[in-house]
C-alpha cells in the first residue's frame, strides 16, 4: 500500500475557547499511529516532521481540547478497531494536564477497539520521585500503574531517572538511550576534544560519567561536597518527644543512634587544569548546580566547560543563570521541549533523537527485536 501524508485536522470549536491541542496519527502500512503534539508547541511539530518523514508515514484525525470548565475531551475522528496505535507525547511546562491527556485518549483509544496502545513517551514525568523519602510517596509508581489502566500495552521512554522504574509497569518498557548521539556531538562538534575530562558533579552521576569516559577514552573527574540542602537538613519531626506521657521503654531495648552525616569541603576528585571539562548527566531543570559546579572547575583550571544531558527541562530562571555562568555550552536532546529557552540563551544547543524513535516505532509495529537499539549498553549505562 503506498504511503501518504495527510494535513493535521483541526476541529472547530466556540469563538471563545482555541482548542488547546491538536492530536495527530502516524500510519504504517494498514496500520494507523495516532501521534500528538501540542497546539501551539514548535519543537513538537518539527519533531514530528521528523519521525514522519522518517517512517514514510501518513496523518490520521483526532483532536483533544479543554471545555470551559478546564476537562480534557478527546475526539478520535477515524477508526482504529483492530489496529497498532503509538500516542507520541512529550512533556510541556504542564505536566499534570499532559499527563491527564494521555490518559483519557489511551483510555479513548481503549474503548474503540484498538489491539495495542504504546506510549512513546521520550521523558517520563514524575520519574525523579521514584524512591520513598520518609512521609512521601513513590508517585512514578502510581503513574504507571494509571497508564496500565487506562489500557496502554507497551512504553517507549528515553534515560529514565533510575533504570529501576522499568519494575513499576506491569507491561513492555523500552528505555532507549541518547547516549549515543551525545558522544556524537563530542566527538562532531567539541574541538580538541581529547583534551578533555568527564566530569559528574555528585557522587551520584558517577557511573554515567564513567560510562562516557571509558567509551570517550577520556579521564574521569568527580565533584565531591557540593553544598545544597538534603533530606537530612529537614526536621520532619521524627525525634519529636512521644505523644503519650510517662510512656515507658522496655529496659532491655538501647537502640544504636545513627551518625548524622558531615558534608566534607566541596573538593573535585580528578586532574581538571588546562583542560575541557564536560559535564553529564541525564536530567537539567534547575541549572545552580550546574552553576556552581561550573565556578568550581573553573577555579580548578578549566579552560572551557560544557554541560551535557538528555532531558533539559531548564524550568525557572535557568536559561538566564547559564548565560550569566562560566559554561560555556549546554547540549540537550529535544525529549522536551525548549525552543523559548534557547531564544533567551544562545548558549543552549540541541540534539535531535527522533532517529532512534521512528525506528523504535518501526520495529515495534513490525515485531522486530530491538536489540539492535541496545547494542554495546551495559547494565550501569
Amino acid at each position: 500500500m503506498p504511503r501518504k501524508l495527510l494535513l493535521p485536522y483541526k476541529s472547530v470549536f466556540s469563538h471563545f475557547r482555541a482548542p488547546r491541542g491538536l492530536h495527530d496519527s502516524l500510519a504504517m502500512n494498514a496500520a494507523r499511529i495516532p501521534y500528538q503534539f501540542p497546539f501551539t508547541d514548535t519543537t513538537l511539530k518539527i519533531k514530528s516532521l521528523y519521525i514522519k518523514k522518517r517512517l514514510g508515514a501518513e496523518l490520521g484525525k483526532s483532536v483533544v481540547y479543554q471545555e470551559t470548565n478546564g476537562e480534557t475531551r478527546v475526539e478520535i475522528k477515524e477508526s482504529v478497531r483492530g489496529q497498532d496505535i503509538f500516542i507520541i507525547q512529550t512533556i510541556p511546562r504542564d505536566v499534570n494536564t499532559a499527563v491527564m491527556e494521555l490518559l483519557i485518549m489511551a483510555y479513548a483509544l481503549k474503548t474503540s477497539c484498538a489491539r495495542n496502545i504504546i506510549g512513546v513517551i521520550p521523558y517520563f514525568p514524575y520519574s525523579k520521585q521514584s524512591k520513598m523519602r520518609k512521609r512521601g510517596s513513590i508517585v512514578c509508581k502510581l503513574l504507571a500503574s494509571m497508564l496500565a489502566k487506562a489500557g496502554l500495552t507497551h512504553i517507549i521512554t528515553m534515560d529514565l531517572h533510575q533504570k529501576e522504574i522499568q519494575g513499576f509497569f506491569s507491561f513492555p518498557v523500552d528505555n532507549l538511550r541518547a547516549s549515543p548521539f551525545l558522544l556524537q556531538y563530542i566527538q562532531e562538534e567539541i574541538p580538541d576534544y581529547r583534551n578533555a575530562v568527564i566530569v559528574a558533579k555528585s557522587p551520584d552521576a558517577a557511573k554515567r560519567a564513567q560510562s562516557y569516559a571509558e567509551r570517550l577514552r577520556l579521564g574521569l573527574a568527580v565533584i565531591h561536597g557540593e553544598a545544597q540542602c538534603t533530606e537530612q537538613d529537614m526536621d520532619d519531626g521524627r525525634h519529636s518527644p512521644p505523644m503519650v506521657k510517662n510512656a515507658t521503654v522496655h529496659p532491655g531495648l538501647e537502640l544504636p543512634l545513627m551518625m548524622a552525616k558531615e558534608k566534607p569541603p566541596i573538593t573535585v576528585v580528578g586532574d581538571v587544569g588546562g583542560r575541557i571539562a564536560i559535564i553529564v548527566d541525564d536530567i537539567i531543570d534547575d541549572v545552580e548546580s550546574f552553576v556552581a559546579a561550573a565556578e568550581i572547575l573553573k577555579e580548578r583550571g578549566a579552560y572551557k566547560i560544557f554541560v551535557m544531558a538528555t532531558h533539559g527541562l531548564l524550568s525557572a530562571d535557568a536559561p538566564r543563570l547559564i548565560e550569566e555562568s562560566s559554561i560555556d555550552e549546554v547540549v540537550v536532546t529535544n525529549t522536551v521541549p525548549h525552543e523559548v529557552q534557547k531564544l533567551q540563551c544562545p548558549k543552549i544547543k540541541t540534539v535531535d533523537i527522533s532517529l532512534i524513535l521512528s525506528e523504535a516505532i518501526r520495529r515495534i509495529h513490525n515485531g522486530e527485536s530491538m536489540a539492535y537499539l541496545f547494542r554495546n549498553i551495559t547494565v550501569d549505562d
